[in-house]
């Protein structure tokens, strides 16, 4: 049986289709998707433990599947990340925006400034931070490169809406900073439906 709740994510979505078909996947229409996603995100009780736990005492991140199209389009998942997980610098190739539920995330925004686009040296340099916490978050377009770190005492849980499902994404790149280099990303946590 469907909930409310369930016919709030739904009618989400399809907002955030209806602006991504009609303005493109811009900074500008971004910004609308992710009032939309904040908004989603202050359920009450939706997001909480009872229905989604907390990471594995040997899990640093648990990621869950909330919805997604049939052809692997529009998903969201709520991730709960325990204190200290940290992501390093990474793309999407597609859009993502991300809105918490309740704890911070820290991001750290970055240009790629070796003139490269795809696996080998890369290097890049900061240009933004960004706290991501309840009533806010983060709008990225697709070849946006950030970091995470959790830096709370508690496990965070946050929205995380994407144009296309994370299990699709095979040309996503991760940065090593030290060693000045792009490489193909690899999924670390399995998702869980």
């Amino acid at each position: 049986m469907r909930s409310d709740n369930d016919a709030m994510i739904d009618a989400m979505v399809e907002r955030a289709r209806a602006i991504v078909t009609s303005e493109g996947a811009t900074r500008a229409s971004l910004s609308k998707v992710l009032d939309a996603l904040k908004k989603l995100a202050a359920l009450p009780g939706q997001w909480n433990a009872a229905n989604y736990a907390d990471p594995e005492p040997n899990e640093r991140q648990a990621r869950y599947l909330v919805r997604s199209d049939d052809d692997q389009g529009f998903t969201l998942y709520l991730n709960v990340m325990r204190p200290g997980n940290k992501v390093p610098p990474h793309n999407h190739t597609t859009w993502a925006c991300i809105a918490a539920v309740e704890g911070s995330e820290h991001n750290t925004l970055y240009d790629r400034v070796d003139g490269g686009t795809g696996p080998g040296p890369a290097k890049l340099t900061v240009t933004g931070e960004v706290e991501v916490r309840p009533g806010e978050g983060i709008a990225l377009l697709a070849n946006d490169i950030h970091s995470v770190e959790i830096r709370s005492e508690t496990p965070i849980r946050h929205l995380h809406f994407y144009g296309k499902a994370l299990e699709a994404l095979t040309e996503r790149l991760v940065f090593d900073l030290e060693a000045g280099t792009a490489q193909p990303m690899k999924m670390a946590v399995a998702t869980k439906r």
